[in-house]
């Protein structure tokens, strides 16, 4: 006699695992002939960041504007030749010997795009004045150089700022051997360019032309001409509701005009058939004392 079945637990839900056999994990057992799995390394130090180079952005900005401006100032003198990074080669039969400043100005030389400036093309005439803006891959060392250079073929000004620290250095013609630095160079008039510095403290250095207008960016032109057509515009806004305005009064006083014509000819009207009722009531004896 076979046993009976059990049929209280017919169509039972599985019992939940208890919270504390969670816990326990079976191992993964791999196919028969698979590599075993490496074993994690251990993370070890981090490694310091490479040295990243800075770019020259503000350098390039300053470059911009003083080219710029200098061009403008001289726009109307086809005599004078500006230029940025433009290498200067002094010797004739050596290219060694050459320096590329951030901006030169030459008086004497017609304006035009030149690939270098060999100065024995050019009349022997070397750039008389130089700018150069500090940036991060300069060294005291090359400034140095630089100026030594520039005084030795001929330059008559020399200009360096530094537009990290605000620091503005001013060297003028000697009749030694090197440049005569201008010791305080907070408001100072250039004697070639009659462009005038004005460096306060911790502040960018000001440019301004002779006339006392101050250098401008391209961003800062770009917002001026942005300015000047929209007060353009304002005004020409203007002039037209005004011409508008104009041309309703005239309207208005054309129209009193006729208007008071039309009542003159409307008085002489009424004039003219009060005389032709007189004549009228006179022809037949009447009293015309009373019209």
């Amino acid at each position: 006699m076979s046993a009976p079945e059990d049929t209280d637990n017919i169509g039972a839900k599985p019992c939940p695992t208890p919270e504390s056999d969670r816990s326990i994990t079976t191992p993964t057992v791999l196919p028969s002939g698979s590599p075993p799995r490496p074993t994690p390394t251990p993370a070890g130090p981090r490694e310091p960041d490479p040295f990243y180079p800075e770019s020259d952005g503000i350098q390039y900005r300053w470059i911009v504007t003083i080219k710029e401006n200098l061009d403008y100032l001289y726009r109307n003198d086809p005599n004078v030749f500006v230029a940025a990074d433009n290498f200067i080669y002094p010797v004739r039969g050596d290219p060694s010997i050459r320096q590329a400043p951030d901006i030169s100005v030459v008086f004497g030389r017609p304006k035009g795009d030149r690939p270098s400036y060999k100065v024995w093309e050019e009349d022997n005439i070397f750039p008389q004045v130089i700018f150069e803006i500090w940036s991060p891959s300069n060294r005291e060392g090359d400034m140095a150089r630089k100026r030594a250079f520039y005084r030795r073929y001929g330059a008559e000004e020399y200009y360096v700022y530094d537009p990290e620290t605000h620091t503005l250095e001013i060297w003028l013609q000697n009749t030694g051997t090197d440049f005569r630095e201008i010791m305080e160079p907070r408001s100072f008039i250039s004697p070639r360019l009659g462009i005038r510095f004005e460096l306060t403290p911790g502040e960018e250095l000001r440019l301004y032309h002779p006339d006392g207008q101050p250098f401008l960016s391209v961003a800062e032109l770009w917002q001026l001409r942005e300015q000047l057509a929209l007060a353009w515009e304002t005004e020409k806004q203007r002039a037209e509701a005004e011409k508008q305005r104009a041309e309703a009064e005239k309207q208005r006083a054309e129209a009193e005009r006729q208007r008071a014509e039309a009542e003159k000819q409307r008085a002489e009207a009424a004039e003219r058939e009060l005389q032709r009722l007189r004549e009228w009531l006179r022809q037949k004896g009447l009293s015309t004392e009373e019209m």
